[in-house]
């Protein structure tokens, strides 16, 4: 399999992000999901074979069955040539569309996007883990003492961080609030993510899948609140199988991890070219990509 990590189309740009790459198309958008990964806010030079379809199939996958939670921007998912077909007799072109959008291309709503990332946080994980054996906060929060690493939270916690081109993932402050005018929209946005959150959780956890933490987005159409971005993915979330859950340890995540723990042990110091990425790290990451879509979703 070839990743395919530059997507070059006959459409207007609308932004290239990290990952995907979304086109205009008047009053709607292509958002296709290609195989890049990052790490670290790298993009690293070797892509990640069919990362790309698990991150568009997942993220429809999750948007259909949430819609009864909160609305979202999905229209269509391009899952097969006679919807690329469609698509670009829509909108007029001579040349047939690539066929590497089928599986991993999906049409939106435009929306008035808000710059925060709601991250709700189910288990003590991560960079979460880290501040509190340092500060005993998350967030900047005071929590219980006692707390182990992995440990469940008697509540989810909702702990919104910033979005911007010149900055990501801080943790967002009262000044923060008042410059993005949304102090009446805090609350909004915490009653959805954990709503949304909470849906999935107990769905995945009857499929043997916990959800420890994830990060929404969310935007505006016509002052209505709607789910946008990508949805419950391993790129924006982390998996564990709950069969080998056990508090007091980090737990094995479906997700980049190898990507991470290979960089972390490559030698790379974040300054000049990422190295390439070796070839079983590669193999091992598809693997967690398409088994955990395979889990949650019940198809290949």
């Amino acid at each position: 399999m070839e990743a395919v990590t530059e997507t070059s189309l006959p459409l207007p740009l609308f932004q290239r992000g990290k990952v995907r790459d979304v086109y205009d198309l008047g009053n709607e958008l292509l958002v296709v999901s290609t195989d890049r990964i990052s790490a670290l806010d790298f993009v690293l030079p070797s892509g990640i074979p069919e990362k790309g379809r698990v991150l568009n199939q997942m993220s429809a996958f999750w948007f259909k069955k949430t819609s009864g939670v909160l609305p979202n921007h999905l229209i269509e998912s391009i899952e097969d040539l006679e919807a690329l077909k469609r698509l670009g007799t829509r909108m007029g072109l001579a040349e047939p569309l690539p066929d590497y959008l089928i599986g991993r291309s999906m049409i939106v709503k435009k929306a008035q996007r808000i710059s925060v990332e709601c991250v709700v946080r189910g288990y003590l994980s991560g960079s979460a883990w880290a501040e509190y054996k340092k500060k005993g906060t998350v967030n900047g929060k005071p929590m219980p003492s006692g707390l182990r690493e992995s440990e469940q939270m008697a509540e989810p916690l909702f702990t919104p961080t910033t979005k911007s081109e010149s900055e990501h993932d801080r943790p967002l402050t009262e000044a923060d609030i008042e410059e993005l005018h949304l102090q009446d929209t805090m609350h909004v946005l915490e009653s959805a993510s954990q709503a949304v959150y909470q849906y999935a959780a107990e769905y995945a956890r009857e499929r043997g899948i916990i959800i420890a933490d994830t990060k929404f987005e969310f935007g505006w159409i016509d002052g209505q609140l709607i789910f946008i971005d990508e949805a419950l993915t391993p790129d924006s979330s982390r998996f564990w199988l709950a069969k080998d859950y056990a508090v007091g340890r980090p737990q094995d995540s479906y997700d980049k991890q190898p990507v991470r723990d290979w960089l972390a042990s490559s030698g790379w110091n974040g300054s000049g070219p990422v190295p390439p990425v070796p070839p079983d790290v590669i193999e091992a990451t598809t693997q967690r990509y398409t088994t955990v879509f395979r889990w949650i979703a019940g198809e290949q």
